[in-house]
């Protein structure tokens, strides 16, 4: 485990002859995330009561906004990671 980094840091369950595979580290960023995109709609939607603070609210939207785009790209990258680390355990095997 040279360049995946620490045992501790994934998980792996072992279903028959399939593997459930996830690192740890990506599920905390993808929580992480999805809690400030909740905070950013929440405070956005309070500030839209008064009408001396809708455009921070419009800024709030547009960074929950952006911070959804954020998930899938996250999701990439694991998969990505992912299918790396599947080719190299087929390949020691």
């Amino acid at each position: 485990m040279s360049e995946m980094g620490r045992k501790e840091d994934y998980g792996e369950i072992e279903i028959g002859k399939y593997e459930l595979f996830f690192k740890k580290s990506y599920k905390v960023i993808n929580t992480i995330n999805d809690f400030l995109i909740g905070i950013w709609f929440l405070i956005g939607s309070i500030l839209f009561f008064y009408d001396s603070l809708k455009n921070i609210g419009i800024w709030l939207f547009i960074l929950g906004s952006v911070q959804l785009l954020i998930r899938p790209t996250i999701k990439l990258v694991h998969d990505f990671h992912l299918r790396k680390y599947l080719k190299e355990g087929y390949r020691n095997k």
